[in-house]
């Protein structure tokens, strides 16, 4: 873990509902930036530093106090962009089996939607809405500043970061704009393949 994994798309892939710029910036510097004081915060300490940044965030208690608060915000800041590139891609349909277990739990999918844009719009300040696996419930939750669903036992299938360096070069202050364009650029085959492994994994226990 010596270098920031590459965006696994072109930056203007998402355009025009994501703008290129934001996509740089996003992911340049913003992320680069969470990367690199993640790092910092972790040189000292050689049982962390090959550690992976997963692990490190589902084992809070187990992190010195002196680079907790570090290891949160800047851990949990390179994880939840990690995750949250994959789970952007333009025009793919809504179908599989969360698409199933995602009726079945809301009713219709504008149901879901309304919750999760609300949900969203709800977060004061920065953070993120999440749509997760609690105890094989699906639940859509919020995490406050770089706070990971991670750190609370939570699996985590889809996310918005709505920190405002993440729209605010397109949408400004309209971030119910940018919640609105989310939805064209959910990439429901990843978000349905981390479902499956979940459900794999059950299996296999």
């Amino acid at each position: 873990m010596k270098q920031l994994e590459n965006l696994p798309y072109a930056y203007n892939a998402l355009e025009p509902y994501i703008d290129e710029q934001t996509m740089r910036l996003h992911h340049d510097k913003h992320h680069q930036t969470y990367f690199d004081k993640f790092l910092a915060a972790i040189e000292n300490y050689p049982e962390l530093k090959n550690e992976n940044v997963k692990e490190i965030l589902r084992h809070l208690n187990k992190i010195p106090s002196e680079i907790k608060t570090a290891v949160v915000n800047h851990g949990g800041g390179y994880y939840n962009h990690n995750f949250f590139w994959t789970i952007l891609k333009k025009d793919v349909k809504f179908e599989g089996e969360i698409s199933k277990e995602i009726l079945k739990k809301w009713g219709s999918f504008d149901k879901f939607k309304e919750e999760f844009k609300n949900n969203a719009l709800g977060v004061f300040g920065s953070g993120w809405t999440w749509l997760v696996l609690d105890k094989n419930e699906l639940k859509i939750v919020k995490t406050a500043n770089q706070d990971s669903v991670i750190s609370l036992n939570m699996i985590p299938l889809l996310t918005i970061d709505v920190w405002e360096h993440a729209y605010y070069l397109k949408y400004q202050n309209k971030r119910m704009d940018y919640v609105e364009a989310f939805f064209n650029v959910i990439n429901w085959k990843k978000v349905n393949e981390y479902y499956l492994e979940v459900r794999k994994n059950d299996k296999n226990k």
